[in-house]
């Protein structure tokens, strides 16, 4: 597939997408399983912020590479204190991004490509990918995309990336692997942690039994994402 194409078929998916999901509540707060992982997310995500010392966001540039509506930046950014001055998010789709806009009315949005980030070099203190890379299948785009991620952050700062590494079941994705993010930063330091309960089995057992799928998430052997914390080493 030529890059060109893969760029059109991502922007048709995520309309479809968009189509898709409208009337569901899948993705819904109201839906336990859908609470359970976030709730589990944004934990994975803070302990990931302090461990490396990332606790006072209200000063720091925060930039989300395929941002949608923004819930990301509104809901686990500038609810523990980022300023929604300084939050950017880039998509594809403009109804995503006035969405975006209607959530966080200061933050600022462009409707770009994750290969050129329409931002100077070292710009950001925190730069975001919450799955929006596994729906990239052009290899040389995602390439392309960790480049320019890495490019606008600051030498002090800090990638966090949130996907999965597999999903069989969605031919319109394609599941991004430890050994994809390492080859792609060779002169980074990367920790990584397994979270997320597989999201079919959190369908049908949250409901029945919150303990228990808290329990299973903890043991990480049926987990399906990885949080992954890419910083530059120094002098690079």
């Amino acid at each position: 597939m030529k890059p060109l194409d893969d760029i059109k078929r991502l922007r048709d998916e995520y309309e479809d997408r968009e189509h898709r999901f409208s009337d569901s509540d899948l993705y819904s707060c109201f839906n336990q399983s859908y609470l359970f992982t976030i709730q589990g997310r944004q934990r994975a995500v803070l302990n990931a912020l302090k461990r490396q010392c990332f606790t006072d966001l209200s000063n720091l540039r925060i930039l989300e590479m395929g941002c949608g509506d923004g819930d990301v930046l509104s809901d686990y950014f500038s609810m523990v204190g980022a300023s929604q001055q300084y939050l950017y998010g880039v998509d594809l789709l403009k109804d995503c991004l006035d969405a975006a806009h209607w959530r966080l009315p200061v933050s600022n949005f462009a409707n770009a490509d994750g290969q050129d980030l329409p931002f100077a070099d070292h710009s950001f203190d925190l730069v975001l990918q919450y799955t929006a890379i596994s729906s990239v299948l052009d290899e040389k785009i995602r390439k392309n995309i960790f480049t320019d991620m890495l490019r606008v952050l600051k030498p002090s700062g800090m990638i966090l990336s949130y996907d999965f590494w597999l999903n069989p079941t969605n031919k319109q994705t394609r599941g991004l692997r430890l050994s994809e993010i390492q080859t792609s930063f060779p002169n980074c330091q990367v920790e990584y942690k397994k979270i997320t309960l597989a999201p079919p089995i959190a369908r049908r057992l949250v409901p029945i039994s919150w303990l228990l799928s808290a329990f299973l998430e903890k043991l990480t052997i049926f987990n399906t994402h990885y949080l992954v914390a890419i910083r530059p080493n120094p002098g690079e």
